[in-house]
Parts: C-alpha cells; sequence; structure tokens
C-alpha cells in the first residue's frame, strides 16, 4: 500500500528544514510521541538506528527508525519497522521563495498481522489520516515559529 501526501508551509525552506530535522520537536506534531533513542550511527546520518516510542491511551508502541537517506533541507528517507509491519517514508521540501512545499511518499511493505492487513485492505484511509494529520500539524507547528529559530 502506497499514499502520497503535499502541503506548503508559510515559512522558508531553511527553517522547516531545520525543525523537521530535530527530534526534540517531534511531540509537537506527532500524538503519542514519547521519545526516540540512538541506537547506532549518527544521529541524523545515513544509516543511523533509532527506537521511537509512541503511547496512546495504554497502548504503547514501539519502531525502529533506519535513516536511508539525508539530503536536507531538500529531502530524507527512512524505513520504519515494527513488529506488525514495515514502511519506507519519503519527504522532500521545496522552496517556493518564502515558503516551502512539504510532499511525502509512505509505503507499506509488509503487514503481517491480520487486523492491520484486513485494515489497511478495507480501510486504507486509517493508515493515510495519521501521516496527512502529522504533515498539517508540522504545518501548524513551523508556522508559529519565528525565522530566527
Amino acid at each position: 500500500m502506497k499514499f502520497t501526501g503535499s502541503i506548503e508551509i508559510n515559512k522558508p525552506l531553511e527553517l522547516v528544514a531545520k525543525l523537521f530535522a530535530d527530534p526534540n520537536h517531534l511531540g509537537e506534531y506527532q500524538e503519542g510521541f514519547e521519545k526516540k533513542e540512538l541506537v547506532s550511527g549518527n544521529a541524523g546520518e545515513e544509516g543511523a538506528v533509532s527506537k521511537m516510542y509512541y503511547k496512546q491511551g495504554k497502548h504503547e508502541m514501539e519502531l525502529t527508525e533506519t535513516i536511508l537517506s539525508n539530503h536536507l533541507p531538500n529531502s530524507f528517507e527512512a524505513f520504519y519497522h515494527h513488529k506488525h509491519m514495515d514502511n519506507t517514508m519519503k519527504c522532500t521540501f521545496t522552496d517556493l521563495g518564502g515558503k516551502t512545499r512539504y510532499e511525502t511518499e509512505v509505503e507499506y511493505t509488509r503487514i503481517n498481522w491480520v487486523m492491520p492487513r484486513l485494515i489497511a485492505i478495507l480501510f486504507p484511509s486509517m493508515y493515510r489520516k495519521p501521516a496527512r494529520r502529522w504533515m498539517h500539524n508540522f504545518k501548524l507547528f513551523v508556522e508559529k515559529q519565528t525565522t530566527e529559530q
């Protein structure tokens, strides 16, 4: 399953990329985000592996992120592993002269548990909605920041 999204952020590319790259801000736009811990490699660089922890209500989730490429301020690509599924996320940022277009492409490459697979088939929007919400939340977060950040 593959889907894309795009949003325009009313801030310059350099600020958008800087805020996107800083894991200290993940909780500002990803609901349930608790922490990110570097496991190996250099933070933010190709090959770096990190554990990411989320909690929503009583449900806890742990993801392993492996950075495939980091060419910020223009692009970022990572692989995410969860015990029940894997996906890749490619993000591109385009300078629009004081504004930035933020585009994502998410592809689920493995879903190996019955319920998530069934949801993916019957209700694919259940996977698209959180990604779109996080993009929108990121836009709101970035637009509240001053350019001097």
